[in-house]
């Protein structure tokens, strides 16, 4: 596997805030099922953390809402991996809304949100981090890409 499949999500009327679009909690709940998606696809299952009693805790996260989404959008979440080493995983998710809910991105679609994240590989059982056994390294590498352009951003201090 060299990329990772496209998480999909339907917004959900519930998730709509007093805006009349996607509240900014449930942004953060799709890249959540993202995560999880990646963790599915990369080896760290529900099997696996409940034989390993190993997990990724997510230390840091940055989100951009670029774009409002409506009620009943059809959203695709891309993963990239941007590296790992030893006990730590940085990630990315870029969300686009598509146009039904088994599209794909058009290769000029407008990303309305990006999820910018580190995370620790950690044995719930000692309560601290713990490198990524060898099986997780090897599926992981391969998916190592390149940032984006807006990855390592900050907020800008306002004075």
């Amino acid at each position: 596997m060299t990329s990772l499949p496209l998480f999909r999500e339907t917004v959900r009327p519930e998730w709509i805030d007093y805006n009349g679009h996607l509240s900014e909690a449930f942004y953060v709940l799709v890249f959540g099922h993202a995560t999880d998606a990646m963790m599915d696809a990369t080896g760290m299952d529900a099997m696996y953390r409940a034989d390993s009693g190993c997990s990724l805790y997510t230390v840091e996260s940055h989100i951009r809402y670029l774009r409002d989404v409506p009620e009943g959008a059809h959203l695709g979440v891309r993963t990239r991996i941007l590296g790992t080493g030893g006990k730590k995983a940085h990630f990315t998710h870029e969300m686009y809304v598509l146009d039904a809910a088994n599209a794909a991105p058009d290769e000029d679609a407008a990303v309305v949100a990006t999820s910018e994240l580190l995370a620790l590989h950690v044995d719930q059982k000692a309560g601290r981090a713990t490198p990524f056994p060898e099986g997780v390294r090897d599926r992981l590498a391969p998916l190592v890409e390149t940032a984006p352009v807006w990855a390592g951003r900050s907020i800008a201090r306002v004075v």
